[in-house]
């Protein structure tokens, strides 16, 4: 999978639009000179691509984390109403006519909202040893992360409904997923690999904990840190996406499902295979999006929907 990664990219880097062949591009790559295709390459297409990628492995890690807390194969980053928090937050900064930065501070503002918000409203669920065997916390996560989507997903209607001309295109890109004005390139790599860092050391205990809360208990683990501490990672690890990104679904839906039959459900193994395998998926989802309909640049979340649909179909239809 890191030689995937590396062909993946390699090709994102290369590949351009009609004008441009990849012998150019890669002259540009590795050329000190000052050429329109040489800023081409190093100014937007790396931190795209690089982008694309942090972005793919933190959306595919929080899925697999997402499913292992609320133990639910249904269960995605936007599960929490993540996304409708920052879009929320983005929309709004646009309607009132602000920068990239200020779209992306209110993006990350509006997930650290609903993650503060699902996080006090499913406090006792998380923390509290006393109700684990006696009902499914997890249930109760999903359905307070549902409800916290749809009020914000009405938020967002009625934001569109409102949104002039001029600003109602780059607010329906954002919301489609949208990596071309990329500001901070570097942020969802390091965040991907702080997350695997932090996540790695926790594999046997998320193991013990898909067998269930009270066998876990019995062998060492206290479910209830290690529940909360998935949450903030996957609920970081998301809001850090939906910043830089924008809405890109199917991801952390996706890339967990395959992976399980590729390299099974052992986290210690699934856990960096989701850190790469959505990295390739993103980026292979944004090169496409730049060189299927050149000059037009589609957003990247229509693209990578097309593609996670029929493959998640095929993945049901061939479960063993």
């Amino acid at each position: 999978m890191l030689l995937a990664s590396v062909l993946v990219l390699a090709a994102s880097l290369l590949l351009g639009g009609t004008d441009s062949t990849i012998a150019a591009s890669w002259r540009a790559l590795f050329s000190a000179a000052d050429t329109p295709m040489h800023a081409i390459v190093w100014e937007l297409r790396v931190p795209r691509s690089v982008a694309a990628y942090g972005v793919g492995g933190l959306l595919a890690l929080s899925g697999c984390l997402m499913q292992i807390l609320v133990r639910n194969p249904l269960a995605d980053p936007y599960t929490l109403g993540l996304s409708g928090g920052a879009a929320v937050g983005a929309l709004g900064a646009m309607l009132a006519g602000a920068g990239a930065l200020a779209v992306a501070a209110g993006a990350a503002g509006g997930a650290l909202f609903a993650c503060v918000a699902v996080f006090v409203l499913a406090h006792r669920d998380l923390l509290s040893r006393q109700r684990a065997a006696h009902r499914d916390d997890s249930t109760d996560l999903i359905l307070i992360g549902v409800m916290l989507a749809a009020g914000l997903g009405a938020i967002v209607s009625m934001m569109l409904v409102l949104a002039p001309d001029k600003n109602l295109r780059g607010m329906l890109f954002w919301m489609m997923g949208d990596l071309s004005g990329v500001a901070n390139w570097s942020l969802p790599v390091l965040a991907l690999l702080a997350c695997v860092l932090l996540v790695a050391p926790l594999g046997r205990q998320l193991n013990l904990l898909m067998r269930g809360e009270e066998s876990a208990s019995a062998l060492g683990v206290r479910p209830p840190v290690v529940k909360a501490a998935i949450f903030v990672i996957a609920s970081v690890a998301t809001a850090i996406a939906v910043t830089t990104a924008g809405t890109v679904g199917f991801v952390g839906l996706v890339v967990p499902h395959a992976l399980r039959r590729l390299v099974g459900n052992d986290q210690r193994v699934l856990i960096p295979a989701c850190a790469l395998g959505g990295g390739i998926v993103v980026t292979f989802a944004d090169t496409l999006a730049r060189v299927v309909a050149d000059p037009i640049q589609l957003p990247v979340g229509a693209v990578m929907a097309v593609i996670g649909v029929p493959t998640f179909m095929f993945l049901l239809v061939h479960r063993r």
